[in-house]
């Protein structure tokens, strides 16, 4: 068997290879080998000083508008080069089309939202937080807050389940605001992201260096960060802990945002009884996020909350869709749900399920008597399962264990107020989502929500078809979380634009501080 193709990393301007044979990427359904990956003997140093000091001002010299249509023309590069990524995303990650196109298409359409909002700021290099106030009673001397962009880099860790999505979304707000980009993809599915890199590397629609990719081992890349870069960590709490601790954030305070774990929640309220379509939309939301790339997504719903009296119509109805679900090898058309990312990930998913089952039990698993279409046992497939525990309060793993992959707990409750205090035992959480047959009866649960979770989703019957779903990560919505969940802000439409900037009060004459309103644009609120 030939030697997979090594996959090149490109920093300070060039492609270069790692040393050594590197890491293998496989196809998680069928482990055949699809490429190799290896950051060993990078000149780190040259990496980072090629971004800040060659990269970074070209691309500040571009106005946010200029800017804005570098997005667009990476836009259209990304669109020229659709199918095969779709190709990649099948192979090396182990998803249906459908799943694909959450990350791949949902990538595009970010991009293309940061590309309009970019264009929207026109000309200006700077942007103005707030109007000026004076300082003096006779208004000489006054103060106005600018935001400038940050002279540094930022550098994106990524994690294996959005290989595109996870860069650009970043990526979209860091290169509008002028601040050059390098990103360590997980090392698993980093084949797509470095074709995309190398995509638009090669259109030569940015300034050379202003987005760079290292693919393999992240040992010294915080070593590099000075006080003036930026980094933004998608993965587990325990890796973002240790992150942390790092000197580049203990004594160079450089800043974090971090995106970690998540037991998000959807809440059927009491109103929404079988038999309405507020609890048919619950039933298909939940089995929905539960198979959406095999549940591998920081979003999707791992805690679904309804009334105890509801608790077996609610059980029956989601077992019931989930036993529609055909798992298996993603090149069959008739499969609905692929695999896990890796053998390694359906061994982690088999022991989060273990732990749950200690005080939860099994409503569901489809893996009990699975036939996996055009895959074996060995193969990273693995069916939905749903858990179940009637007394949500007595609980205390199913509020602590996330299990990324098709599992999911129905949690039974008492009343709106145990829920409420149910969903908030997650210590924070990316979103939970309301159902409910009347609207404004989700006002005070969603607002009572809304200070332990980044996205508050609320659903009736009269947006069925409108809403955006539960695990929908939109850019023009906050993406992130407090507490467990990381503490981070990502999107939110021009709010983005905030952690890659500087933000400097001005004091001065007023004719000074007027003047800074030259070539500037208010940030909108």
């Amino acid at each position: 068997m030939s030697t997979p193709a090594l996959l090149e990393n490109y920093v300070a301007g060039q492609w270069v290879a790692g040393r050594g044979e590197g890491t293998t990427l496989t196809d998680p359904v069928t482990g055949e080998t699809l490429a190799r990956v290896s950051s060993d003997g990078l000149d780190l140093d040259a990496a980072f000083a090629f971004a800040r000091d060659t990269a970074g001002p070209a691309l500040r010299a571009l106005s946010f508008a200029e800017r804005a249509q570098r997005l667009s023309q990476i836009v259209a590069t990304l669109q020229a080069n659709r199918d095969d990524y779709y190709a990649i995303a099948t192979a090396n990650s182990g998803t249906v089309a459908t799943d694909s196109a959450v990350d791949i298409d949902g990538a595009i359409y970010t991009l293309s939202t940061y590309a309009k909002l970019g264009a929207s700021l026109g000309e200006a290099h700077t942007l103005l937080d707030g109007a000026a106030t004076p300082l003096a009673k006779d208004g000489s001397f006054a103060v106005r807050h600018v935001l400038r962009p940050t002279p540094g880099v930022a550098l994106f860790i990524n994690a294996f389940n959005f290989p595109s999505w996870g860069l650009w979304e970043k990526a979209a707000a860091a290169l509008l605001a002028g601040v050059p980009v390098i990103v360590k993809p997980a090392t698993s599915t980093a084949w797509l992201t470095q074709r995309m890199v190398a995509d638009v590397v090669a259109a030569d629609v940015l300034p050379r260096g202003s987005l760079s990719i290292i693919c393999g081992s992240a040992a010294g890349l915080l070593d590099r960060i000075g006080p003036f870069d930026v980094v933004s960590f998608t993965g587990s709490a325990a890796t973002a802990a240790t992150l942390r601790a790092h000197p580049a954030f203990t004594e160079r305070s450089a800043r974090i945002n971090v995106e970690a774990d998540s037991l998000n929640s959807a809440l059927l309220l009491p109103d929404a009884a079988p038999g309405t379509a507020a609890f048919d939309q619950f039933v298909r939301e939940v089995a929905r996020e539960m198979t959406v790339k095999s549940g591998q997504k920081c979003t999707a719903i791992r805690r679904a909350l309804v009334p105890l009296e509801h608790f077996d119509a609610a059980a029956s109805a989601i077992a019931e869709r989930l036993a529609k679900t055909t798992v298996g090898n993603p090149r069959n058309e008739n499969v609905r749900m692929g695999s896990l990312v890796s053998a390694a990930q359906k061994r982690t998913v088999l022991e989060g399920i273990a732990e749950l089952q200690a005080e939860a039990q099994t409503l569901y698993d489809g893996n009990r008597e699975a036939t996996f279409i055009d895959a074996d046992a060995q193969s990273a497939c693995f069916a939905p399962v749903l858990l179940g525990l009637r007394d949500g309060a007595s609980g205390q793993r199913v509020h602590d264990t996330e299990v990324f992959g098709p599992v999911a707990t129905l949690v039974g409750y008492r009343d709106v107020g145990e829920a409420v205090a149910l969903a908030k035992r997650g210590q924070g959480s990316l979103v939970v989502s309301l159902f409910s047959n009347d609207a404004l009866a989700m006002r005070a649960p969603a607002l009572a929500l809304a200070d332990a979770h980044g996205r508050v989703h609320a659903v009736d019957p009269s947006v069925a078809k409108t809403q955006t779903g539960h695990g929908n990560v939109m850019p023009q919505s906050l993406h992130g979380g407090p507490g467990r969940a990381g503490g981070g802000e990502e999107l939110g439409g021009l709010r983005a634009l905030r952690f890659y900037h500087v933000r400097s009060a001005a004091q001065g004459p007023a004719a000074l501080v007027e003047a800074l309103t030259a070539d500037a644009v208010e940030l909108p609120k």
